[in-house]
């Protein structure tokens, strides 16, 4: 973690971009409005004080399934992924949604992105989108191939929007051990949705038996972090330094994001005690 983003404990922010070619509700923007929405944002939180960025195709509702994601999709994240990239000069990562880890990694790559996330890494679990499989083998066989292999992955381990009844017979440790012996380089423990607090026993859980860094992946705030931060480490923050504390419809407080980075320093003086 370090080594992507000089820090111990760093804070990632999303870029939650507006729709993009090809999507529903992209008749009511031009490439052009995506890129200026996407990189003011990113620079909103680079003002903030934040340790790094995730774009995400956030506004290309309803997802597809990876085979479904279209070349244009690829593309528009491409430009806007370059564009925040050179704006910010930050760590960027890079999630193309539903866990289309291999169009993540393609964007990346020609973006200048150090980092992925992907939902469902190992194992499989029943989405709004449908039956979504673990797309360790196929995406890292596709990394290799392309000469991506300083593109780390940070893949959820209990992937919240959806039901987990398929692997309801292992444990939240378990599944994290078959992610990271799966090679994810970062794990993530989340919420069940987009905004829900991750709880601490979460994060535990995932920590409990694997080696590799733990981040949380929703629901931090000023008041958690504390207490999350205790246990991970790292986190990603979106919707809680938004001005309407929602994925759509708002834009990034420099405020929120201030305050909240102002805790985290804080804690940072107190690093002997963090994971």
């Amino acid at each position: 973690m370090r080594s992507l983003f000089g820090v111990r404990t760093p804070v990632i922010g999303m870029v939650h971009s507006l729709p993009l070619p090809g999507s529903p509700r992209f008749k009511h923007h031009d490439l052009q409005q995506v890129c200026d929405f996407g990189v003011a944002e990113a620079l909103r939180l680079k003002d903030g004080g934040i340790d790094g960025l995730l774009l995400e195709n956030a506004g290309d509702v309803p997802f597809v399934q990876e085979e479904h994601i279209g070349f244009e999709t690829i593309a528009a994240m491409t430009v806007l992924g370059r564009a925040i990239r050179e704006a910010t000069e930050l760590p960027l990562g890079i999630i193309t949604v539903a866990n289309a880890a291999r169009a993540s990694i393609a964007v990346a790559q020609a973006a200048g992105a150090s980092f992925v996330r992907v939902n469902q890494w190992a194992n499989a679990y029943v989405a709004n989108e449908g039956l979504i499989e673990g797309s360790a083998g196929v995406a890292l066989r596709y990394r290799s191939w392309i000469g991506a292999d300083h593109v780390r992955v940070f893949a959820d381990v209990h992937v919240k929007h959806g039901s987990h009844a398929i692997t309801a017979d292992r444990t939240i440790s378990e599944q994290a051990i078959d992610a990271e012996f799966f090679d994810a380089d970062v794990l993530i423990a989340t919420g069940t949705r987009t905004g829900s607090e991750t709880t601490v026993e979460e994060v535990e859980a995932v920590r409990a038996r694997v080696s590799a860094p733990v981040i949380v992946g929703s629901g931090l705030s000023i008041g958690n972090c504390r207490a999350l931060l205790a246990v991970a480490n790292g986190a990603i923050i979106g919707s809680a330094v938004k001005d309407n504390e929602r994925m759509h419809g708002g834009h990034v407080d420099v405020a929120k994001v201030r305050a909240l980075m102002d805790v985290v320093a804080e804690l940072r003086e107190g690093a002997a005690s963090y994971p």
